[in-house]
């Protein structure tokens, strides 16, 4: 008898949770926290998911450098600083010290300084090395052994195959060792001089500066309060949607940002326009790019299939099968593109996007299941989530299409009624006693509901923009909405560090699950606005103080998921060893949840903005400027009152109420 063959084991990604990472996509350097590039793991500057140099080893004469601090001194850059006693003073103080400031565009400055206050001829040695490999061979420890270098110039090149390198320095070396992959000078310095050192990794020998970046779409926005970590936050997650920006390959002037690194530096449908919808408030340019993009990569033709993005599929936890993220993006499209118009979308962008929108719908329209949901793969379960990413493009794609002149809009109006009618009836599962009852995370095939509390509830109360500065309305009541505001705001789903990707208690919990327990920024950013918009200010509060003290523990860089240990006294958030980190969605959050403070509601097509501030002002006087609202600056003013003011605006826009 056969014995069956198990499922071989997918590879284990090696962590990165202790890894200084810098990126300038689609440039990626990894280092340790004592900034010698070994050759080991993942270490190394990488371009286009190749690795350029795995080895980078200093010795000062002849020693070791003895590593004092690594740090992130920037989304593109990371610093590190060590010393060295040369032996030639007696008593135990360093003689030279040695910062090291490595970018992710392969340029690194090695700087000696002498402390002390007699002159030193010191010997430097640097050893370089690659193996050439790409990023996917590297993880799963496929790399294969070091490329043979050759001198080239000022430095060493090596090459295999189509894949090439070269690491130039300057100044020149005194000498270079290609077998050796060794370069040397003799510095002199003098009492308190420093000397730099420059090498500058690319993948071709012709080049000789670091590549550019694309054009940045996002405005130079702060946010300055009362709390100045809120700055701190703001600035760290603009900078890192910069820094993970790359370029459209068939539109040079547009741009999207990749999900994050080191393992997904590319695009991600849903992850991709998640990022572009949450960073809206910083201009429209993103978000008209990366729905650009998605819509060029729609399935065509007629058929059940027909308007789709496609997307991969991710794990969706324990408790269910992986969704799919193309369908996550496919709903997802209509409702960026009409929110994009709020915020000053011009017309001329506008009508080239809206056949795609359309699309999306008729796709939407023509996969309903017989029960009217929307099965997440079909067949299949009825996800939570889905059905309210559904009823969010159906309302604001209805008006959108009512706005310009398009048909169907009252039908999807009718639509998104009649589905908030079924959840309601189907998805909501009545408690006993003081429970008051919770959303399913999902139905089965069979209608049978799924009693898990997840994150995925937060989706239930994210709107949208509607026009006149209106809140497109959620799929729950009154009476569930404040029911899911308490359990949201409860331990078992507030970690203190932002809500669990699934309540404590619920069976299969595990706080560094990625969908059964860990924290995801993203959904604690949509629930905090969620909460403020609908009224449920404290608990809005309680989850924002959370996620900010959790930035501020991370360095104001949110990974993509961390551990949802109960916070106690003197506790931190603890890493997720295989997170992204920087992470688009994640960086994202921080651009959403302190602009959600201010509740800016533009309607940019009439002219207008209002503003709903959260009325107990969770981080005091807050302060956001450089925004953008009708592609003119934009800046707004709370109280410590929770009383908004808007300081500047386009001259076309009025205030409404």
């Amino acid at each position: 008898m056969a014995h069956p063959v198990p499922p071989a084991r997918r590879p284990e990604l090696p962590p990165v949770h202790g890894a200084v990472i810098c990126v300038a996509a689609p440039c990626l350097a990894i280092s340790p926290e004592h900034g010698q590039l070994t050759g080991s793991g993942l270490d190394g500057i990488y371009r286009s998911g190749r690795r350029l140099l795995s080895r980078c080893l200093l010795r000062i004469a002849g020693r070791d450098p003895v590593a004092v601090q690594g740090r992130s001194l920037g989304a593109d850059r990371a610093g590190f600083t060590a010393t060295v006693r040369t032996g030639a003073e007696a008593g135990p103080d360093p003689d030279i010290g040695v910062e090291r400031v490595r970018h992710a565009d392969g340029t690194e400055r090695i700087t000696l300084r002498n402390f002390t206050a007699r002159p030193h001829r010191v010997p430097v040695e640097i050893t370089l090395g690659t193996d050439l490999a790409d990023l996917a061979a590297v993880a799963s420890g496929r790399a294969g052994p070091e490329v043979p270098a050759g001198v080239h110039t000022s430095g060493l090149h090596w090459s295999a195959g189509e894949a090439q390198a070269v690491t130039t320095a300057e100044p020149p070396p005194d000498d270079a060792v290609a077998s050796a992959g060794l370069l040397r000078w003799q510095l002199e310095l003098a009492p308190g001089e420093a000397r730099t050192i420059e090498l500058r990794t690319a993948q071709h020998r012709t080049a000789r500066a670091p590549v550019g970046q694309v054009a940045n779409p996002l405005s130079e926005a702060r946010a300055e309060g009362d709390d100045p970590r809120a700055d701190l936050w703001f600035r760290t997650s603009r900078e890192d949607l910069r820094a993970l920006l790359l370029r459209d390959p068939e539109g040079p002037s547009g741009a999207f940002v990749a999900a994050g690194v080191p393992w997904r530096l590319g695009i991600a449908p849903a992850e991709s326009l998640w990022a572009a919808r949450m960073a809206l408030p910083l201009g429209t340019g993103l978000a008209v790019a990366t729905l650009r993009i998605l819509a060029r990569t729609q399935t065509g033709g007629r058929g059940p299939e027909a308007g789709r993005i496609p997307g991969p599929l991710r794990g969706a936890g324990p408790q269910l099968p992986p969704g799919c993220t193309g369908t996550e993006a496919t709903l997802a499209f209509p409702a960026v593109l009409a929110e994009a118009r709020r915020w000053g979308l011009p017309e001329g962008e506008l009508a080239e996007l809206l056949p795609a929108a359309e699309r999306c719908l008729g796709w939407l329209r023509a996969n309903l299941g017989e029960d009217g949901f929307l099965a997440d793969p079909d067949p299949g379960p009825r996800r939570c989530e889905t059905q309210a990413h559904a009823h969010r493009a159906a309302l604001l794609g209805a008006d959108l299409l009512a706005e310009c002149g398009r048909p169907d809009a009252e039908e999807w109006r009718d639509w998104a009624a009649a589905l908030g009618r079924r959840f309601r009836a189907r998805f909501w599962i009545d408690g006993d006693g003081p429970s008051g009852g919770r959303p399913a995370a999902a139905l089965h095939p069979d209608g049978r509901p799924l009693p898990r509390l997840t994150a995925a509830a937060a989706h239930l109360l994210d709107t949208g923009l509607l026009g006149g500065g209106q809140l497109a309305p959620g799929l729950l009541d009154p009476v569930r909405t404040e029911q899911l505001a308490r359990l949201l705001g409860a331990p078992p789903m507030d970690s203190g560090w932002g809500l669990r990707s699934m309540a404590v208690r619920e069976p299969g919990h595990n706080p560094f699950g990625h969908r059964s327990g860990a924290v995801r920024p993203q959904e604690s950013a949509i629930a905090v606005a969620g909460l403020a918009a609908a009224g449920f200010e404290k608990e809005a509060a309680g989850l924002l103080r959370g996620l900010l003290d959790a930035a501020e523990s991370f360095g104001y860089r949110l990974p993509e998921m961390y551990a949802a240990e109960q916070r106690t006294e003197g506790s931190a958030p603890l890493p997720h060893p295989a997170a992204c980190r920087p992470a688009s969605v994640a960086a994202a959050a921080g651009i959403h949840v302190l602009t959600a403070l201010a509740g800016i509601r533009p309607d940019a097509p009439a002219g207008t903005v209002a503003l709903a501030p959260v009325g107990n002002a969770p981080l005091g006087a807050l302060r956001l400027s450089g925004l953008r609202v009708a592609g003119e600056p934009f800046a707004v003013r709370v109280s410590r009152l929770g009383l908004g003011m808007v300081e500047e605006a386009a001259d076309a826009l009025q205030l409404a109420t």
